[in-house]
C-alpha cells in the first residue's frame, strides 16, 4: 500500500448520528447485573449510528409487552463521550410491569422503539463546584454526568453523594470508588440507611440531614446541587439545601415520580374559569367540558376517560393522541417529535384547548 492510500485508510471516518426526528429503533447489545436487583442495558443503533446527548438526559422507550405497548423514561447512565452506544440502568420494582419485563426478558439482540435524547437535567457550563446527590436508582443521570467529567479529565470540584437502603444496594459502588481514586478533585460519600448484609461497614449510616450535610459538604452553599431520587428524598434534599444557603438557581433536580404528578393533577381547580370547550373522545364515545386554562388530560382523568399517562409534564410522551379536529395550545418538554405534530398527534397532558376538539381515544 502506498503512503497516500495508507493515510486515506487511517483517516477517521465521519460518523453518522442518530436523528431524533427520524430514528426510533434500537437493539440491545449488552445486559449487565449491577446489584442484586439492578441491571444495566446497553443499546445501539442497528445502522451503526452514533448518539449525541448530554449527561443527565434520558430516552423514552416503547416496550411491546404482550398485546400492549408500555412507555417509560429511563435516564442514560453512560458517558456522552462514548457515542457508539448508550446504557440505561433499571431497578427491579415490586409489581413493576416494565422493570420486571426488562430484568426477565430483555436480552442481547432484542429490538425496541425509543425517542431521544430528551430532558433538561444537564450541568450548567459556568459552574465549577458541584454536589451530585442521588438516592437509590436516581443515581443514573448523575452517574452519566460524573462519567462525562471523568472522560474529559476536567478539573471540576465534585462531591458525589449516594444514599441507598444498605451497602449491597449501592449502585456502581466499585466503579465510583475507582473513579474517586483516579479523579483527584472528587470526594465520594456513600450513605446506606442500614448495614444489613454488611455488618463490617465502616462508614456513617442513616438518612441525609442538615447535620450530615454540614459535616460532609461544609461549603455546600457554594456548590451547584444536582439531585435525583425518590420524591421524599428530593423533598428533604431541597429543604436542607435551601436551609444551608444554596440559592434556588443553584439547585437542579430530576424526577418522574408518580406521586408528585398525582399531586399536581389534584391541584387543578375544580371550578373552571374562562371559556369552556367541548372535547369528544371518539373511540370511547365520551364528551367532556374543558376550560381554556385547563389541560385536556387533567379534565379527562377527573371524568374517568381512559388515557395512558406517566409524567403529565410533556416529557415522556405516554399520553400521545390523535387530534382529529380542533386546535390546542401545547407546551411540551420534548415528549413529541415535530413530524408527529405535523401528522396530527399531540400531548393532552400539556395541551389547553383553543376550540372544540375531537380526539381519537
Amino acid at each position: 500500500m502506498d503512503t497516500k492510500a495508507m493515510q486515506t485508510s487511517l483517516a477517521p471516518q465521519r460518523a453518522e448520528f442518530w436523528d431524533i426526528e427520524r430514528d426510533d429503533t434500537l437493539v440491545c447489545i449488552d445486559v449487565h447485573q449491577e446489584t442484586h436487583d439492578v441491571k444495566s442495558f446497553t443499546f445501539a443503533s442497528p445502522e451503526g449510528k452514533h448518539f449525541a446527548f448530554q449527561g443527565g438526559q434520558y430516552f423514552l422507550f416503547d416496550f411491546a409487552i404482550g398485546a400492549d405497548t408500555e412507555s417509560r423514561c429511563y435516564s442514560v447512565s453512560s458517558s456522552p463521550h462514548r457515542t457508539n452506544a448508550f446504557t440505561v440502568t433499571v431497578k427491579r420494582v415490586a409489581n413493576g410491569r416494565v422493570s420486571n419485563w426488562l430484568h426477565d426478558k430483555m436480552a442481547v439482540g432484542t429490538a425496541v422503539k425509543a425517542q431521544g435524547p430528551l430532558g433538561h437535567f444537564v450541568r450548567p457550563n459556568a459552574a465549577s463546584k458541584f454536589l451530585l446527590l442521588s438516592g437509590g436508582s436516581g443515581i443514573t443521570p448523575v452517574m452519566s454526568i460524573l462519567r462525562d467529567f471523568g472522560d474529559t479529565c476536567r478539573p471540576i470540584d465534585i462531591v458525589f453523594m449516594h444514599a441507598a437502603r444498605s451497602p449491597r444496594d449501592l449502585i456502581f459502588r466499585e466503579e465510583l470508588s475507582n473513579l474517586a481514586a483516579k479523579m483527584k478533585t472528587v470526594r465520594l460519600h456513600f450513605l446506606p440507611e442500614a448495614v444489613a448484609g454488611e455488618p463490617s461497614w465502616s462508614g456513617l449510616t442513616g438518612r441525609i440531614s442538615p447535620e450530615f450535610m454540614k459535616l460532609a459538604v461544609p461549603d455546600l452553599a457554594e456548590r451547584t446541587v444536582m439531585c435525583c431520587g425518590p420524591a421524599p428524598f428530593m423533598a428533604a434534599a431541597r429543604t436542607i439545601a435551601a436551609d444551608l444557603g444554596v440559592p434556588p438557581s443553584s439547585y437542579i433536580e430530576e424526577s418522574f415520580d408518580a406521586a408528585v404528578i398525582d399531586e399536581n393533577e389534584i391541584a387543578v381547580p375544580e371550578a373552571p374559569v374562562g371559556k369552556i370547550y367541548q372535547v369528544e373522545f371518539s373511540t370511547q364515545a365520551r364528551k367532556i367540558e374543558v376550560a381554556d386554562e385547563q389541560t385536556v388530560l387533567s379534565c379527562a382523568k377527573k371524568a374517568g376517560v381512559r388515557i395512558p399517562s406517566s409524567c403529565a409534564n410533556g416529557i415522556c410522551g405516554t399520553c400521545k393522541s390523535k387530534l382529529v379536529s380542533g386546535s390546542v395550545d401545547m407546551k411540551h418538554n420534548g415528549g413529541i417529535r415535530q413530524r408527529e405534530i405535523d401528522a396530527g398527534l399531540f400531548l393532552p397532558c400539556c395541551s389547553k384547548p383553543l376550540s372544540d376538539l375531537v380526539i381519537e381515544r
